[in-house]
């Protein structure tokens, strides 16, 4: 039996293109003589559909496609996820569910058993979760069908598992002799690599059985996805394997695959590179902007940013705008003029001291007498975020803010000035791998002028600024927040691996009273495994300090 791998990116809500790309690969899977062709979870609605699912015309355009699809089918067997309505008296409405359509019938609906409510999921809130779980036939097969959570819960994988009951064991119970599982699972750094595939090798192994499984790939608001659907055979064997964050069709012959090419390893730093500007084209596109528009510093991550944002859009769709102070160092001003002429993007000065100063000459009488502080430097940080976001209004730009993931946790940015934007490229990315990136992206060829590396990271606001005046070292802070925010690490946890008591609670402090900055913050691409937003959910009024 041949199995087609339909690695789609769906947009959330997008019906009619949605159905017209599924329509496409069932076509193409069947010229490649596959019998079956399987596509992600919730294909057809995209993923995730949020509280859309509380709209019934939504639910019943979902159905309305369906029955489109299952009328295209010819002379091949499709797997899709759709929402299906929850026709018990009780319980929530839908269900996560994937249809199993032959010869342009719904032969079985399998209905998503685990429903995730940890990092940034949210299922239960809308999913009612299966009453039943049962295999089908097809082709001589018993198959398995399975949806993204139900294969993630197997008790001698994980130390923990989340649930009491296992859905594939059930599937295997029953005869289940082929698993297949459509997934929308977002990337994280590593996540493939150390936990997925292991897993699935690990599921192959125990219950001896093929799995078959297809993840989405594409962007869809903070989420990415990697796609890298894969096929394990039943001695735990990678047969199959798609690319990495881009849509593909891999057909394999469960019976006699073709062994594949090793695999080409990837650093972290290659994934997150992929990751964001995959994210960066999805968020642009989906939400129907053309260009974006960035404030250039001069420094590091503002440079990153708008090399990752050449690499995605194009450079004709970004514009770098240089908003100099009486601050602002003249190296800083021909970095940013460097960067923009390396890049072949538009380049935009305002310099903004005429303004800072029509402000200070505002507020003279009422701050009289007042030593100038951070309210003068966060003046200039506003003033700079009203001339993008006065752009952005005037052109229809979308205004990519600069922020990395350690400034953005000790609350080292500022309200309405360098966070004012609409797409937080870099703000799960910490500083340490933001430097990363900038090595990267002049693998080849200085895109990002050396200087803007190497010069001492500053803000600019006042004379003689650096970081390292109010933070500790970026390696040490970096270390510091992945064992207090990723690894949920207490404070005494994190100075018994030996660092500064005094630095600890500082920086411990700093993170927890800037929830409600973070709360207001643009959305931003999650590349970690824990990052700001959905995926972490802390009040802003507390008194807990772990």
């Amino acid at each position: 039996m041949k199995i087609a791998l339909a690695q789609i990116n769906p947009k959330v809500g997008d019906f009619q293109n949605n159905a017209n790309k599924i329509r496409s690969f069932i076509d193409r899977a069947g010229n490649s003589g596959a019998h079956l062709v399987v596509f992600p979870e919730l294909a057809l609605t995209g993923y995730p559909p949020k509280d859309l699912l509380d709209v019934p015309a939504f639910i019943d355009e979902n159905l309305k496609t369906l029955n489109d699809i299952v009328s295209s089918a010819h002379n091949i067997a499709v797997i899709v996820g759709f929402v299906d309505r929850n026709k018990r008296p009780y319980g929530k409405l839908v269900h996560n569910a994937a249809a199993f359509i032959q010869d342009r019938k719904i032969v079985s609906v399998h209905h998503k058993s685990l429903l995730p409510t940890y990092d940034v999921f949210d299922e239960c809130r809308h999913f009612e979760p299966a009453h039943d779980i049962f295999p089908v036939k097809f082709m001589g097969y018993t198959l398995g069908i399975s949806i993204c959570e139900d294969i993630w819960n197997d008790e001698e994988f994980w130390p923990r598992p989340l649930y009491e009951i296992n859905p594939i064991e059930n599937l295997i119970s029953q005869g289940a002799n082929l698993i297949i599982n459509i997934s929308s699972s977002p990337f994280s750094v590593g996540k493939h690599d150390t936990i997925r595939l292991r897993m699935l090798t690990h599921a192959a192994l125990k219950y001896k059985v093929p799995f078959v499984y297809v993840n989405q790939t594409g962007g869809n608001d903070d989420l990415v996805f990697d796609g890298n659907s894969t096929v394990i055979n039943a001695r735990g064997k990678l047969i199959a394997q798609a690319a990495s964050f881009r849509e593909d069709l891999v057909v394999v012959d469960i019976e006699k695959p073709v062994e594949q090419e090793p695999l080409k390893n990837y650093t972290p730093v290659e994934t997150i590179h992929q990751a964001l500007l995959l994210g960066l084209r999805d968020y642009v596109g989906k939400c129907g902007f053309k260009k974006t528009v960035i404030g250039l510093s001069g420094g590091i991550d503002s440079a990153v940013t708008a090399a990752l944002a050449v690499e995605s859009l194009g450079n004709g769709n970004v514009i770098g705008v240089s908003m100099p102070s009486r601050f602002s160092s003249q190296g800083s001003i021909d970095d940013a003029v460097e960067l923009a002429q390396n890049l072949g993007i538009a380049y935009k000065s305002f310099p903004i001291n005429d303004i800072f100063e029509t402000y200070r000459h505002t507020l003279n009488d009422e701050f009289k007498g007042l030593p100038f502080d951070i309210t003068e430097e966060n003046l200039q940080a506003r003033i700079r975020g009203n001339v993008l976001m006065a752009l952005s209004n005037k052109y229809g730009y979308l205004v990519l803010t600069t922020g990395n993931k350690s400034e953005l946790a000790v609350g080292y940015c500022t309200l309405y000035g360098d966070m004012s934007g609409g797409l937080a490229l870099i703000s799960d990315v910490p500083k340490t791998m933001v430097y990363e990136l900038a090595w990267y992206i002049n693998r080849e060829m200085e895109v990002i002028p050396r200087n803007s590396i190497d010069k001492p990271p500053s803000a600019e606001l006042k004379p003689n600024q650096l970081d390292q005046d109010c933070l500790p070292p970026y390696d040490v802070l970096d270390a510091l927040l992945k064992a207090y925010i990723e690894d949920a690490k207490s404070i005494d946890e994190i100075i018994a691996l030996g660092f500064n008591e005094k630095i600890v609670h500082e920086i411990v402090r700093k993170v927890n009273r800037n929830e409600y900055k973070r709360r207001q913050a643009a959305p931003g691409i999650k590349v970690t495994s824990k990052a700001f937003g959905s995926g972490r959910r802390m009040p802003i009024a507390q008194g807990f300090a772990c």
